[in-house]
């Protein structure tokens, strides 16, 4: 029986594809994209890096809300299935001003409002955190979304830097997070790669 190393998905090419203010100015819709939101200094694009397999494919900042626009990379796999990565502006970072912080929400909700080849939205939230107000708004906000596209956008909780607590803490942590949101949650770890296989199985699957 293979081990579950040995079957996770392997990138074999990934690179920065596109990036823009709007979604209007981004490239035309061609293939599935799996889009990844959550508040400044989560760990997006440490999780990005390790779900491409790629240590330095999304710059890493320790300055929190570095990320002001939309950008998009694209995943091939070894099996040839391709998909845009979409990572989208950190949001809830205090020392950002209001006018910044104005124009975040709209070039958020533009994207994930129109684009017809969104297939999931992962929600990324630190396991020691859980939920706020502005991860549940965007959860209301998505399933209010109308938009002419073959099919729903599956919405996904990825609890962000599971590695950060106790192993024995982490299902129960896991199962709290999921009666609050509602949604699918995964646990997800940018220093070990733990729940890379998992979320690529979700990310396929929606694209299906």
């Amino acid at each position: 029986m293979r081990s579950e190393k040995e079957s996770e998905p392997r990138v074999v090419h990934a690179e920065f594809y596109a990036g823009s203010v709007t979604a209007k100015q981004l490239p035309p819709p061609v293939m599935a994209e799996f889009a990844f939101a959550g508040r400044s200094n989560v760990g997006k694009s440490s999780l990005l890096n390790a779900l491409t397999q790629r240590n330095g494919l999304v710059r890493t900042s320790r300055t929190p809300g570095c990320t002001r626009q939309i950008n998009v990379f694209i995943a091939r796999l070894t099996d040839g299935f391709e998909a845009h990565l979409v990572d989208l502006p950190g949001y809830g970072f205090a020392a950002r001003s209001k006018a910044e912080k104005g124009e975040w929400g709209p070039m958020i909700e533009g994207y994930l409002g129109t684009r017809i080849t969104l297939r999931a939205l992962c929600i990324l939230i630190d396991v020691r955190r859980g939920p706020e107000k502005e991860e549940l708004q965007l959860i209301e906000f998505m399933r209010a979304r109308v938009v002419q596209s073959p099919k729903p956008v599956e919405l996904l909780l990825v609890a962000t830097k599971i590695d950060k607590i106790p192993a024995n803490e982490r299902k129960p942590a896991l199962a709290k997070l999921k009666q609050k949101s509602e949604l699918p949650v995964i646990g997800f770890s940018g220093e070990t790669g733990e729940g890379r296989k998992v979320l690529w199985d979700r990310l396929r699957g929606a694209a299906l």
